[in-house]
């Protein structure tokens, strides 16, 4: 995560505290991409929120000044529309958000179950080759 140590990389592979790319071969991620995505997705379903009342507003407005036009009808299939599809983006977003934070949940389990892996193999106390 951003504003953790080493900004969030994980490493597998190499000692605590080192961070970025080495070109070692150790394999590296970062959770900062994952969870700003899901942020910007949360911010999405808030910022749709009032949408469907600020529709409705307008909708109310537009029908009193328009008096028994024809096409209020049509205008009110349109407006139905527009708002299965806002709510429709706020479930999807809501979805990816979560979705999104379940990928960093889902790294750093695999990561502490690689690491407990390597963690058991023993080697050589001399610290040469074998």
């Amino acid at each position: 995560m951003v504003g953790q140590p080493n900004d969030g990389w994980a490493r597998l592979g190499a000692p605590a505290g080192a961070a970025g790319p080495t070109g070692n071969g150790d394999l590296l991620h970062s959770d900062g991409p994952w969870l700003r995505a899901a942020g910007g997705a949360d911010q999405l379903v808030t910022h749709l929120g009032p949408v469907k009342s600020e529709l409705a507003a307008a909708h109310q407005g537009l029908i009193a000044g328009a008096g028994a036009l024809s096409a209020l009808a049509e205008l009110s299939t349109v407006r139905d529309s527009w708002e299965r599809r806002i709510e429709a983006a706020r479930r999807e977003c809501g979805s990816l958000a979560g979705n999104l934070r379940a990928v960093v949940q889902g790294q750093a389990q695999a990561n502490e179950a690689v690491k407990s892996g390597f963690d058991r193999v023993k080697t050589p106390s001399g610290g040469g080759a074998w």
